[in-house]
């Protein structure tokens, strides 16, 4: 893998000075056309300024803007215990140095991003759309793709692309909107000699052109380089996880879902494994779209059938796009070690779509604080974190149930009594198979999901461990 890391550093680095370029010479023009005598240097200097400023923007506080942006919100373990499980095994798979953070995005549309500084300081978001619609197959080859775009060192180079892309286009846009407003500034070059004019007329045309290709120049070469790390994350992905079909049938589900992101942008948009503003069904142009065709890589991978090494994708590739473009490095493609493809896991039965609606919705509230409660007549209560009284009725018994939160003040008077002394450890009684929440010791609230099989849960506010029963 190191020689494709090492392709893409070259790759980034030849963006990055090209589309530098581009704000350079854009910035010079620009500031020629306003100012003939020395005007060129001054905008040369102001646009570099501009993507200088965006650019310590995005490296130091890029990813949080990112997730913030988007909606996401970091959870623990007892939120989605399957889900931390697959991150950590693609952790171990791919040898990365620390365990990216996991954020779920409040939405029900399947998608997934991920976002980070560098490997050590990565995070992985998912929509809660995605946790409902994907079995762990699915799942797991969505992960690998994002663990693989972390191991890449894209994260960081899309951050940075995005910044400079967005430098070019906001400069040529306070040209471009400018001029309407400067008509009068014509009056500043009468007097001169006709020559003088001319010459001026010719670099504010010059300029004018340039305002208008460079965005348009820069932006094909960020979606070209964009496309390709989709496919090299979808190679590198594969090999994590060694199950083609696994990526492949969540790109279809994903791709068929009628729902639409509420919280995207074109700033973001690239980020995530399908494109949030393709219609259904249909194939974006390779001219506009940050992605490639997701029914193209969804025949990419089904035609991976003697095994998921990068030389076996390379092969894949070239035989449904029906070209030699290299996408894996030539040093990669003479490496013959087989990676064998694994058998599909075993999946638990789809749950009806009644069934998954309310797991959506119940997973949606544990990622916005609720606290399950569940009535002695088996009714789920569903408390919000602003809830203030100390108990509730159930709608369906009548009976009072005690809210955790209000015995959270004889929890910790109990626990300051008895400073010092052992105590066991405690217990919680499982009441069901669904979303169910308790109190800790510390009066931190947890969750237990449906998925969650441990014997015991520690809690990430003091390190107490509960055994579940």
């Amino acid at each position: 893998m190191w020689e494709l890391i090492q392709l893409n550093r070259r790759r980034s680095l030849f963006l990055f000075f090209l589309m530098g370029t581009c704000l350079i010479l854009l910035g010079y023009f620009l500031g020629k056309a306003y100012y003939p005598q020395g005007g060129g240097w001054g905008g040369l200097m102001i646009a570099l300024c501009v993507w200088l400023v965006l650019s310590m923007i995005s490296y130091f506080a890029g990813d949080s803007i990112m997730l913030s942006v988007s909606g996401a919100r970091e959870v623990t373990r007892d939120v989605h215990p399957q889900l931390f499980n697959i991150v950590e095994e693609m952790r171990i798979a791919g040898s990365l140095p620390a365990m990216p953070k996991i954020y779920i995005i409040d939405d029900p549309s399947p998608n997934a991003f991920a976002t980070g500084r560098t490997p050590e300081k990565s995070a992985i978001a998912v929509t809660a759309g995605l946790l409902t619609r994907l079995n762990r197959d699915e799942l797991q080859g969505v992960v690998a793709h994002e663990t693989s775009h972390i191991l890449n060192r894209d994260i960081l180079f899309m951050t940075f692309a995005g910044v400079m892309l967005g430098s070019i286009v906001l400069i040529s846009e306070i040209f471009l909107r400018g001029m309407w407003f400067s008509a009068g500034s014509s009056n500043r070059y009468r007097g001169r000699s006709r020559d003088s004019g001319q010459a001026q007329a010719i670099i504010m045309v010059v300029a004018i052109v340039f305002a208008i290709l460079a965005p348009i120049l820069a932006r094909l070469l960020y979606l070209a380089i964009s496309r390709k790390r989709e496919y090299l994350a979808d190679a590198s992905g594969v090999r994590l996880t060694r199950y083609p079909e696994g990526l492949a049938s969540a790109l279809e589900k994903i791709s068929k879902s009628p729902d639409r992101m509420a919280k995207v942008d074109k700033v973001t948009a690239p980020l995530y494994i399908a494109n949030p503003f393709d219609k259904m069904g249909e194939k974006f142009s390779t001219w506009t779209s940050t992605h490639p065709p997701i029914q193209e890589r969804i025949r990419i991978l089904r035609n991976l059938s003697q095994g998921a090494s990068l030389v076996n994708y390379q092969e894949a590739y070239s035989k449904v796009k029906g070209d030699r473009t290299q996408l894996v490095p030539s040093k990669e493609l003479k490496d013959s070690t087989p990676v064998g493809i694994r058998a599909a896991g075993a999946q638990v039965e789809e749950a009806a779509a009644k069934t998954k609606h309310r797991d959506l919705g119940d997973l949606i509230r544990a990622v916005n604080g609720f606290i399950f409660l569940t009535c002695v007549c088996g009714l789920k209560i569903k408390i919000p974190p602003d809830f203030k009284q100390t108990s509730v009725a159930c709608p369906r018994c009548h009976r009072t149930v005690a809210v955790p939160t209000a015995q959270l003040a004889a929890v910790a008077a109990a626990g300051a009594a008895a400073a010092g002394t052992k105590t066991n450890v405690p217990t919680y009684t499982r009441q069901g198979k669904g979303w169910e929440t308790f109190a800790c010791t510390c009066g931190k609230t947890l969750h237990l999901s449906p998925d969650f099989k441990d014997s015991e849960i520690t809690c990430d506010n003091c390190g107490q461990k509960t055994v579940i029963k």
